[in-house]
Formats: structure tokens, C-alpha cells, sequence
């Protein structure tokens, strides 16, 4: 699907959006041509699922699969992101316990914390793996604007087709609160199968204890199953899945970053 110059105007008030992103990144997203862009990533065989293509996240018909959630997404998740996205995102970062050499930020959007690990760990092979094409255009243009060299893959997070044990951090930014509970469970497994033994899942996402109590922010940001994701305990998937040391911080207003490893083999064997 391609917009043409005055369609971004209409949709996204192009002053203020200007203003907020800056000139050359808006003349990036109207001169795009994003449908031929999209096929450089799009899985043809990927049927999305309907927990997906049928909802209107932030309140955008067909929600991540309309070319106007990539264009908004950084500026929508700043303000949803109090008081300072950076700084949140950087919790992530600064809860890696040691070096990855293989990294997988599943439901990275439009990248925003994949280059953050690229940028951390330089040496890694990093893979930034999201659903929406049109993220996955967004992410690219802002690795190539940093001169980093990450691998984008479309595909699902809960079905990944990466092999079993073939990484040392598995990282989830703000996903889990698009998604409903039994899909965020289905994720954190996949991160297990993932994982080497010893290796970390970090996911960063909404405060649930907080989210519970927040209404009014979920309806402002038009977010479909965020009340679900907040009525559950993520620490209590993890440990479901089979993850050690699982920990949850709090950061900035409304987010938290919580943390678990998967067991060496001898543990394991222990529950086998």
C-alpha cells in the first residue's frame, strides 16, 4: 500500500508531526513507496492471525498493518512512555547480566531497542523479528541512518522459525500488553525454546500493577488488551515456562522490566 504525499498531510498533520520527528525523517515516510519496500521483508506463506489483523491499535483502522501505525508508532509510544522513553528502554540494556554473541528482539517495531543492542554489543549478531512489514521498513531506514548492521525478519513471536537453543538474550519491548494473555504466554515459552541454557529473557512493558488501576490510559491509547495483560502477572508466566531468577523492576511512571534465565542442562534434566 503506498500514500501519497497529501494523504500524510491529511492523516498526520504534517506540521506538528514535522515538528516532532523531524524534516528528513517525515520526507523518508511520504516519499516511500511502501508496498514494494514491504516485500523485501513480508513472509508471503505468514497468515496473520486475527488477535492481529482484526484490531485497531492506537485506534488506527487495521491497526500494524497500515503503513500509518509506522509512521506514528515512535511518536505515539514517546508520550506513552513517561517521563522519558530513552531512559526506560536503557533498563533493558543495563539489565543484560553478560555479552550475548546472538540476540533476538522478537516484536521489535520499529526498532528502537534492537539498535540499542547492536549499539551495546557491537559484535553480536542481532535480529530484530516483527509482524507489520511496514515496521520492519521503519526499522531498517533508522539502522542504516545509524550505520548499524542488524537482521529483520517478518514473523510471528510465538512461532518463530528460528532453531531451538540458538540464543544467548531474548529480548520482548512492549508487546505483551498488544497481545492477549494466552499469545503472551505462547511467547515466553518461545523465548525458552529459544534460549540457550543460561541464556536471559528481558521483556519491558507497562507496569501490570499499576495498569490495573489505569483505565482511562488504556482507553486514551486505544489499546485493546492491555486490561487483560494488566489483570495477569507476567513473573507468573515465566516461571510457568521454566525460567530461574525471575525478577521485576520498576521504571520510569508506568513500566516495569522483569528478567529470567533459563536453567543450565543438569537443572533442566532435574525437571524432565
Amino acid at each position: 500500500m503506498s500514500i501519497r504525499k497529501n494523504k500524510i498531510g491529511e492523516l498526520l498533520l504534517k506540521p506538528i508531526i514535522s515538528a516532532l520527528i523531524g524534516q528528513d525523517q517525515l520526507q523518508f515516510y511520504e516519499t516511500i513507496n511502501w508496498q514494494k519496500q514491504s516485500e523485501r521483508f513480508r513472509q508471503t506463506n505468514l497468515i496473520y492471525p486475527d488477535y492481529y489483523s482484526q484490531q485497531n491499535f492506537h485506534g488506527i483502522q487495521c491497526g500494524y498493518l497500515n503503513t500509518v501505525a509506522a509512521i506514528t508508532y515512535d511518536t505515539v509510544t514517546a508520550y506513552a512512555s513517561p517521563p522519558n522513553e530513552t531512559r526506560i528502554r536503557e533498563k533493558l540494556i543495563t539489565t543484560i547480566e553478560k555479552p550475548p554473541s546472538r540476540i533476538v528482539d522478537l516484536g521489535c517495531g520499529t526498532g528502537s531497542t534492537t539498535l540499542m543492542l547492536k549499539q551495546a554489543f557491537k559484535e553480536a549478531v542481532v535480529i530484530g523479528l516483527d509482524l507489520s512489514p511496514y515496521m520492519l521498513i521503519v526499522a531498517d531506514y533508522k539502522a542504516q541512518q545509524a550505520g548499524l548492521d542488524i537482521q529483520w525478519q517478518h514473523g510471528l513471536a510465538e512461532a518463530t522459525d528460528f532453531d531451538d537453543a540458538s540464543f544467548d538474550l531474548v529480548t520482548v519491548s512492549m508487546v505483551l500488553h498488544e497481545t492477549p494473555p494466552q499469545i503472551s504466554q505462547l511467547i515466553v515459552q518461545e523465548c525458552f525454546r529459544l534460549l540457550k541454557p543460561g541464556g536471559q529473557l528481558i521483556i519491558l512493558d507497562g507496569n501490570q500493577g499499576k495498569l490495573r488501576y489505569a483505565h482511562w490510559l488504556i482507553e486514551l491509547f486505544r489499546e485493546p488488551y492491555s486490561k487483560d495483560y494488566a489483570a495477569h502477572s507476567l513473573e507468573d508466566w515465566m516461571i510457568a515456562a521454566f525460567f530461574k531468577r525471575v525478577q521485576t523492576d520498576y521504571v520510569g511512571w508506568i513500566h516495569q522490566v522483569t528478567s529470567g534465565i533459563k536453567p543450565i542442562r543438569n537443572d533442566l534434566e532435574q525437571m524432565a
